[in-house]
């Protein structure tokens, strides 16, 4: 038998979907708001360049990141690391973490602000730490529309 709603009867057999959506709603604002802070590392400001070969692995959690966004300033991941024996023991424990299926790469991002020589340094350390794949992270030069390459 069908739920019938009589005059002298309270019930109601409608689903109410407004609390439903009031919380999809808040669930979607906590989302955008929280995504960009879940972006890994160290801001630094990245040289420009023309082309750059794009990495997808750079944007994952596992991904072995070094910054240097100031002269003498090393962060792997978010850690800041002051001298050569704790960055190359730390690139060693992070690049041993890493799962077989993925790629023993280390990434420097560097500062504009950084020496040429600062650079080169860090990529002796980690040489030093047994990674002999780099990744140099460059941004993307932004062409103003009209001009053709």
């Amino acid at each position: 038998m069908a739920m019938g709603v009589s005059k002298s009867s309270s019930l109601n057999s409608d689903i109410n979907v407004t609390p439903m959506v009031d919380i999809m709603l808040v669930l979607l604002i906590i989302f955008m708001v929280i995504t960009p802070m879940l972006q890994a590392g160290v801001n630094v400001t990245l040289p420009k360049a023309n082309n750059p070969d794009e990495d997808p692995n750079i944007v994952k959690d596992s991904a072995v990141v070094v910054a240097i966004p100031e002269p003498g300033m090393y962060y792997v991941k978010k850690d800041l690391i002051n001298d050569k024996e704790r960055l190359i023991a730390r690139v060693k424990h992070d690049v041993g973490e890493l799962k077989l299926s993925d790629p023993r790469v280390v990434y420097i991002k560097s500062g504009l602000n950084v020496p040429y020589g600062e650079v080169v340094k860090v990529v002796n350390w980690i040489r030093d730490a047994g990674v002999d794949q780099l990744g140099l992270v460059a941004d993307k030069n932004k062409q103003p529309s009209g001009t053709g390459s």
